[in-house]
C-alpha cells in the first residue's frame, strides 16, 4: 500500500492508530498553524512598538554611555575649567580700565618716539563697543629707517598691555620731505578695554 492509499485510510477520528510517521507529521502542521496564527494575531501588530522600544534602547545606551564618558572625564574638565578661567583672568587682566588709556596711549607714542622714528600722525579713534570689551583704534603714521620700525613693533609687543597692529604699510618718504633712506610706516595700534558689570547697567 502507498503512501496515499494510506492517507485515504485514516480515520480522522482515530488518530491514536495513526502510523506513528502521520501523527508527528500532523502534530507538527497543527502547532505551525497554531503559531503562525498567534503570530498573526498576536504578535504582528506588537512589532512596530516593539522596533520602537529597541530604538529608544539603543538611544538611551548611547545617552548613557556618552555621560558616563563626561563622568570619568570629570576631574580632568575641573582642571581644564580651572586653567581657562585662570587664563581668561589674566588676559582681562591685560586690558587696561577706562583711565588707565591715556597712559597706555602715551606709551605707544612713547615707544615710537624712542626706537628713533619721527612722529608725523598719531590720532585716536573713537571706541568700538563689543561683547565684553571696546576696542581703541588709533592711527600712526612714522618715519624712519627700518631697523627703528622693527624695534617700535618689538616695543609694542613688550607692553604689559594688549595692544595689536594692524594695516601696517611701509613706503619710501618722498625725498623733498627728508632722507631717501627714510621709510613712512602707517598702521592702526588697537588696545582694548574690559567693560565691567557695573558700566553695562549704567548704559542700559
Amino acid at each position: 500500500m502507498n503512501v496515499l492509499d494510506e492517507l485515504r485510510n485514516l480515520d480522522i477520528n482515530d488518530t491514536g492508530r495513526w502510523p506513528l510517521a502521520f501523527r508527528i507529521t500532523f502534530i507538527t502542521l497543527i502547532f505551525l498553524a497554531a503559531a503562525g496564527l498567534g503570530y498573526y494575531l498576536m504578535v504582528k501588530d506588537k512589532i512596530p512598538t516593539l522596533e520602537q522600544y529597541q530604538a529608544e534602547e539603543d538611544q538611551l545606551w548611547q545617552t548613557f554611555v556618552n555621560k558616563q564618558r563626561k563622568a570619568a572625564n570629570l576631574e580632568a574638565y575641573k582642571q581644564q575649567l580651572t586653567e581657562i578661567e585662570r587664563s581668561f583672568g589674566a588676559m582681562l587682566r591685560q586690558l587696561p580700565g577706562e583711565t588707565e588709556i591715556p597712559s597706555l596711549l602715551v606709551d605707544i607714542s612713547q615707544t615710537g618716539l624712542s626706537a628713533g622714528l619721527e612722529e608725523e600722525l598719531f590720532q585716536p579713534q573713537a571706541e568700538i563697543r563689543k561683547d565684553f570689551y571696546a576696542e581703541k583704534p588709533i592711527n600712526i603714521e612714522l618715519t624712519g629707517h627700518y631697523h627703528q620700525m622693527g624695534e617700535f613693533v618689538s616695543g609694542v609687543a613688550a607692553l604689559p598691555r594688549i595692544v595689536t597692529l594692524h594695516d601696517m604699510s611701509i613706503k619710501p618718504r618722498d625725498e623733498k620731505d627728508g632722507s631717501p633712506d627714510d621709510l613712512v610706516l602707517t598702521v592702526t595700534a588697537k588696545t582694548y578695554r574690559y567693560i565691567d558689570e557695573e558700566e553695562e547697567v549704567l548704559e542700559q
